[in-house]
């Protein structure tokens, strides 16, 4: 169950980011499935997790948009991360015209939630 934060520039149009919030399950999603929680395409409430924050006026950032993903480690996933990030980057890149980085870590993580 990944994690997602989006921060964004606030003169990023509200078109891009609703077009991220429609998208970006899915491709967090591909990046991140590994044989311990592969992705059959059926998302299910909880199965992402996504929160956007726009930068405050103290905030620094180089980047027009940032993408952290926080996905449960496995060492299926840590082997290639890099690779799965970059993927996740070019993936996004595909429909939305910004300066985007794309950060992944993978902790040691739990989840549970309610039915």
């Amino acid at each position: 169950m990944p994690l997602v934060e989006v921060t964004y520039k606030p003169e990023l149009p509200e078109t891009v980011l609703r077009e991220l919030g429609e998208w970006l399950p899915h491709l967090v999603s591909m990046a991140v499935e590994c044989p311990e929680e592969p992705y059959d395409g059926d998302l299910r409430p909880g199965d992402v997790e996504i929160r956007f924050r726009e930068l405050g006026k103290f905030d620094r950032c180089g980047m027009d948009v940032v993408i952290e993903v926080r996905s449960k480690y496995f060492a299926s996933r840590a082997e290639n991360r890099q690779e799965r990030c970059e993927r996740l980057l070019a993936d996004v890149e595909k429909f939305v015209d910004a300066n985007i980085g794309v950060y992944l870590t993978l902790p040691v993580a739990g989840w549970a939630q309610s039915e």
